[in-house]
């Protein structure tokens, strides 16, 4: 059961995912949160270098859809200015938001990936939908009430994890 919440990879942040690397292993499309995996849950706009990092997965022909629990009003703000295609209200970890953006990018699971910075949302649902997933460092050191606790949460399974010798990162 708590291997659903293991992710299949781990990075310090968005930016250590790049085009060639996601190439080399066949992905043509992520799936991402917004809030602490882009930008810091009350920051409304990208930032200049998450604007190129965007850029640069467009350039290389690597598709993006933002997938975030927030409301519709934060998440166009966002993503509009971007052109970045995106589903707000997506209730992760249901499967149904991540199967949407799948059929609009128009690839298949084997490549696509799921990057967030939370367990209990992104990584539960990215691996029970079937995508490979991608764990990243909160861009954010705070949270929304909700959040907080998933983080408490969290820190106990990726605790088990160390001790079972399944994961080697430190947050």
């Amino acid at each position: 059961m708590l291997k659903q919440f293991l992710p299949d990879q781990h990075a310090k942040s968005i930016f250590e995912i790049t085009p060639e690397v996601l190439k080399e292993r066949g992905i043509k499309g992520i799936i991402t949160d917004l809030d602490n995996t882009l930008v810091e849950w009350d920051r409304p706009n990208a930032t200049p270098r998450l604007i190129k990092w965007f850029e640069e997965m467009k350039h290389s022909n690597v598709k993006i859809t933002i997938v975030s629990n927030n409301n519709e009003d934060r998440v166009r703000s966002f993503s509009d200015p971007l052109k970045i295609p995106f589903i707000p209200a997506a209730r992760k970890p249901l499967g149904r938001a991540f199967n949407r953006a799948l059929k609009e990018m128009g690839l298949a699971k084997e490549e696509t990936v799921v990057i967030g910075d939370q367990l209990l949302t992104d990584v539960l649902g990215g691996n029970r939908s079937g995508f490979r997933t991608i764990l990243v460092v909160p861009v954010a050191q705070t949270d929304g009430f909700i959040t907080r606790f998933n983080r408490r949460v969290e820190r106990q399974i990726l605790n088990w994890f160390r001790k079972k010798g399944m994961i080697q990162w430190e947050d």
